[in-house]
Order: C-alpha cells, then structure tokens, then sequence
C-alpha cells in the first residue's frame, strides 16, 4: 500500500523582506539578502514552499570588549578596537551572510560617542565590506533616539536594518527607516501581545509590513531558551494562519545572550566536570541558534566563527532532508 505523506495547508506565509541595496538600487552592496517567504513550519518543504534560507549576521562592536572570554579573544583579539577590521574578517574569513553592527560607543557608561563619530563608523563599515549591514543603537533609550537618525542618514540608500524599535521610543526609529530606505527590527519582551502592538504602531506611522522583522528578546540555552522557541513558533503559526501583524519575518539575538552564560564565560579549571571552555561555549551558542531556527527565526545573529560554522552546515543539511 502507497503511503501518502501527510500534508498540512495553511491560509498564508511570511512576508518576505528585502535587505541591502546594489548599486542600480541606489546602494553600495554587492548583493542583497530576502529573508521570509515561508508557506509552513521551519524546513517542512515537501508541504510548501520556504524559498530562502536562514542567514546568520555576525556581530561588530565598535568599541573594544573588556569582558570576553577566553575563545572569543582567541577569535577576534587582533581587531578589537577597529569595526571595520572586524567586519571585513567575519564576512572575508568567516563567510558572514550579514553583519551586525553595535554602536556600543555611544552608550553614556561606555564612552558617550557623538552621534557623528558613530555615523563615521557606519560609513567605514560600508566602504569596508559589501554585505548588507544590521545597525544597533547603544540600548540607552534617550541616546538611541540622537543617535538612530544620524546612522541612518549615513546609511541613506543601503536599506539597513535599523534596530530596534520598541513601544516607549519606535517614533524615531520609524521616521528615520521611511526618510532613508530602510528595514525596521520591531522589539517586544518575549510577548506576543505586544509585539503585535508594535508592529502596529510602527505601520501606523507608515512604514510597510515588508519592511519590518521582529524581534522577540531571547534567552540563551538553559536561560528560557525553550520558552523563547515557544514564542517564536506561536508567532510562525499566527503568520500562517493569516495574521498580518505577526507576519513578519523574525530575527534571533544569539551571542550576547549565549555568551553571558556561566556555562559560556567559565573557564575549565573552574568547571573541570564541565569539559573544555571552548568546545563547552562554542556547542552552548550552536545548540542555542539551532533552537532559534526551528522555532522559525530568519536572521541568527552570532559571534564565535565555530559556532557559525556549525550552524551553516546544519542548515545545509535540514534543507537536503527537507526536500
């Protein structure tokens, strides 16, 4: 007897959202980057159609980290201090789909940059590589809101993705995406509600649905991973059954959260029952994307090159199995 593979229909997909923009589109990037487009749950494409993969963005900080173990320093030691440098080396040597630019500097606690030196360092980061770019504030709300327009200006035409916009300041975020071209990340605390919220108010000012990703605050593995990937599917599901206000593609916030972990930052003389420091962090950040891109996530964004290695071989191999 013939077995007929069971097949799920559903009413609607994600959105797809362009990012970056080539020179006949008014940008500087050598290529862009669709993300979205999914008609069913994450790498079930013998149901429907998912017709771009995941793409990881590598996290730049424009100021030097003080605080980073041991396996990052090992990795990103020689350009710490030069965003630029460090950008080239993720996408050159690392194969870096997307960078993620943070503009650390301009936070009051860490060095109170001008708006205008971030807004040099955006432009260094573009003339340096042609990848599309993801630009973040310092997370100092008042800052962030002298600071986004002055980035966005300096990356008028490259249609970034600026981020992030929550409910307490998305006015300002909002304004500067429709003034240059750009992509809006929409920001809510692991809350559906809210972030429909909004995803709401940032249309309300005018900014399309295709032009917004969202962000949903994560947790690394063994810190709410679980209830973050439960968030995630909930959303991917809602997008699918026809909700336009949850439709949007989502975007994963890996290595910070993975790497603040005890697990990540101690090193094996403190934890010997714990292994090797390296093997343990690099496996505590892939086990943790992984997570993220089942659950529907578009956009990893990551540190450790390894980790990123691993990620990109597995979602090679889910999409083989997939078809």
């Amino acid at each position: 007897m013939p077995f007929e593979r069971p097949k799920e229909k559903w009413r609607a997909a994600v959105n797809e959202v362009r990012i970056g923009a080539t020179a006949a589109e008014g940008g500087t990037r050598s290529t862009t980057i669709t993300v979205g487009g999914e008609a069913t749950l994450p790498f079930l494409n013998f149901e429907a159609e998912a017709p771009h993969r995941p793409v990881i963005a590598m996290e730049v900080l424009d100021v030097a980290p003080t605080d980073w173990p041991t396996p990052l320093v090992d990795a990103f030691g020689d350009v710490f201090g030069d965003p630029a440098a460090w950008a080239h080396k993720c996408v050159e040597q690392f194969g870096a789909d997307m960078i993620c630019l943070r503009l650390q500097s301009a936070h009051p606690d860490a060095g109170n940059a001008s708006p205008a030196d971030c807004a040099a360092t955006v432009k260094k980061v573009l003339e340096t590589v042609s990848v599309p770019l993801i630009l973040w504030g310092c997370g100092d709300r008042d800052k962030d809101n002298d600071l986004l327009p002055a980035i966005s200006q300096a990356a008028a035409g490259e249609r970034v993705c600026l981020g992030s916009a929550v409910h307490e300041n998305y006015k300002t975020i909002a304004a500067c995406a429709l003034a240059d071209g750009h992509v809006v990340i929409d920001e809510a605390p692991l809350d559906i509600n809210i972030q429909k919220q909004v995803n709401i108010l940032v249309t309300e000012m005018g900014v399309k649905t295709e032009d917004i990703l969202i962000y949903q605050s994560t947790g690394g593995l063994g810190y709410g991973v679980e209830y973050a990937y439960t968030i995630m599917e909930r959303t991917r599901l809602a997008a699918l059954g026809g909700d336009k206000m949850l439709s949007m593609p989502m975007l994963a916030i890996v290595g910070s959260e993975t790497w603040r972990a005890k697990e990540s930052r101690l090193p094996e003389a403190e934890a010997p029952q714990w292994g090797k420091q390296d093997e343990r962090a690099i496996l505590w950040e892939a086990v943790t994307a992984e997570f993220f891109m089942q659950g529907g996530t578009d956009i990893l964004v990551m540190w450790h090159p390894e980790a990123v290695r691993l990620v990109k071989e597995s979602m090679l191999a889910y999409s083989a199995a997939a078809v």
